[in-house]
């Protein structure tokens, strides 16, 4: 039974930028076309060219109404508005860097025991359902046009991602025109993420580029009514093979037109459970297609499990004192047989 959703008042979105920006032409995904097997069909072919070329696409229809976005969205930036001194003291994988505030709210298994403030306890019950919901709306669909895509048992993914997902409420703070010259204006630099999949809410402050992996060129990430901005993350490329691409993205100062605001995001994180092996699986398209080793494999390194992966890229992201343009934190090595990189 839905929980009712909470009186938080309408969270107002900032308007969406007038330049004329280099805009990624990305795929979208129509999750309408999910009820038929001629449609799931037609979804896998469309996520399996998105990932290879572009590593992000978007998700509409996804059977998650507007107005449960807007209440996550009132939550983060109500959250945002508590001293920030109080909120430092909250949680220590949550934090404070380079102007950009995270909270991050594990899964609900019972496992994981935080001192939430007030107003996440008093709201717990809606973003409880509401990452449920992103697990089984979006989450479980995408694993199975995957495993379609790559001619594999329809559950095969779905099986090793049970439940292993994390919502996060992420506020970058502006900086003046003259800081953001002073830092290249680039708030995040080019990265890619650890898990599976990074499910992102529509955010119309423009400031996401992706790194096309064809073309290697920078592209702006256009926010879209009604959608999810979807990334393929480390683990799936480890999965298949580097066929799926973990995609590279950044965050960069927004257009003149917004460069006075901040920006509110609301993310969520999939990855497969702390036991699988980051093996390449065996998949006939990946054999036909000559992705039969990762780049663990290649090495004759050992393989991590996503538990010894997450510690190795955790450790390497949470590096105290790491300044910019350090060789030896940008291109550190993580684990045997491979090494991180920080993109322009």
């Amino acid at each position: 039974m839905p929980v009712p959703v909470p009186e938080l008042g309408a969270y107002n979105y900032v308007p969406e930028t007038k330049e004329d920006l280099d805009w990624a032409d990305l795929t979208t995904l129509d999750f309408s076309l999910y009820g038929t097997p001629e449609g799931k069909k037609q979804l896998a072919a469309a996520l399996i060219k998105a990932v290879r070329e572009d590593g992000f696409f978007y998700v509409k229809n996804f059977n998650i109404s507007q107005e449960r976005v807007n209440c996550q969205f009132s939550i983060g930036k109500q959250f945002y508005d508590i001293p920030l001194d109080e909120k430092l003291n909250l949680d220590p994988v949550s934090g404070l860097r380079d102007r950009i505030e995270i909270y991050n709210i594990p899964k609900f298994n019972g496992h994981f025991k935080h001192e939430h403030p007030e107003l996440i306890r008093h709201h717990l019950p809606e973003i409880e359902e509401f990452a449920r919901s992103l697990h089984s709306e979006v989450l479980d669909p995408l694993h199975v046009l995957l495993a379609i895509a790559l001619e594999l048992p329809e559950d095969y993914f779905k099986n090793i991602h049970k439940y292993e997902d994390h919502l996060r409420y992420m506020k970058y703070s502006k900086f003046t025109p003259e800081e953001n010259v002073q830092i290249g204006k680039q708030w995040a630099r080019g990265h890619t993420d650890l898990g599976s999949w990074t499910l992102l809410f529509r955010q119309p402050v423009a400031a996401l580029q992706i790194k096309n992996h064809t073309t290697g060129e920078w592209k702006w990430a256009k926010p879209q009514d009604g959608t999810l901005t979807v990334n393929a993350c480390d683990a799936l490329s480890f999965l298949t093979g580097g066929y799926v691409r973990s995609t590279i993205h950044r965050v960069v100062s927004p257009p003149k037109d917004q460069e006075h605001v901040d920006r509110l995001g609301l993310l969520y994180f999939s990855r497969p459970h702390n036991d699988v092996t980051l093996a390449t699986v065996k998949s006939p398209v990946l054999g036909r297609a000559g992705y039969t080793q990762n780049v663990f494999e290649q090495s004759g390194n050992h393989v991590p499990t996503m538990e010894e992966w997450t510690f190795a890229k955790q450790k390497w992201q949470r590096t105290k004192n790491a300044t910019r343009g350090d060789p030896k934190f940008e291109n550190a090595q993580i684990l045997p047989g491979f090494s991180e990189k920080v993109y322009a």
